[in-house]
């Protein structure tokens, strides 16, 4: 059984995680669609696209609609509608998972360093973070365009590392997606997969994370225990 004695940093993944964003990304997707005259996709379809950052999800949402690889021309069109469209309705629907806005402060008040390390690109991370109240509890957001590579990568992890000067025994990545882990596992972290995001379908626990939890409250008990 893992030791979380020692931590002192947790890192969370955003959307799946803190944030159930699929309603906005959704809509964002399907009227990037409409308006490039291809079928229209489903939340249910979204939900198992996230996770790789907003040009992959797009990317899939155009391979779902056109049966095919899309060119990238195509790519290329459908981005800035993209980007357009998930700005106007970035925090329409979305909303925090319960607990988090109970647990994410009392994780702040009992002196861990919280980070954000998402592939959703920064310009979009930081408005939902400050929309929720929760940005300053955070001293280090990193999106999927704020360094020169992404989760699965483990450099946004050893970026946090570095930057809050600990060792792997002290850093835990907190997410729901097998990209959380792959990434905390090429760091040589410890990590806690959430069964209640999106994961492409799969269920968390296949990817190995070294603890399991149902519902985000259940950080607290976890930590509580060492």
């Amino acid at each position: 059984m893992t030791d979380f004695s020692k931590i002192k940093g947790i890192a969370f993944d955003l959307d799946g995680t803190l944030v159930d964003s699929v309603p906005d990304l959704g809509a964002a997707c399907r009227a990037t669609l409409l308006e490039m005259g291809l079928s229209e996709c489903s939340d249910a379809q979204v939900r198992n696209w996230v996770g790789n950052g907003t040009t992959m999800l797009m990317r899939r949402a155009l391979h779902n609609s056109l049966g095919d690889e899309p060119s990238e021309i195509q790519m290329q069109q459908a981005m800035p509608l993209f980007t357009q469209h998930y700005e106007t309705c970035l925090n329409q629907y979305s909303q925090l998972y319960p607990g988090v806005a109970d647990v994410l402060p009392q994780l702040h008040r009992q002196g861990y360093q919280l980070a954000v390390v998402t592939n959703k690109p920064y310009k979009f991370t930081m408005p939902l973070l400050e929309f929720f109240g929760i940005a300053p509890l955070f001293s280090v957001v990193l999106g999927g365009d704020s360094l020169a590579k992404m989760k699965p990568d483990p450099l946004p992890l050893q970026h946090v590392q570095q930057q809050w000067q600990l060792s792997s025994e002290q850093l835990l990545m907190v997410g729901d997606s097998r990209n959380d882990i792959r990434a905390a596992k090429a760091a040589m972290l410890a990590s806690v997969g959430l069964t209640y995001g999106y994961n492409y379908g799969e269920d968390i626990s296949l990817s190995g994370p070294d603890a399991v939890c149902d519902h985000f409250e259940q950080i607290l008990t976890l930590l509580a225990s060492k």
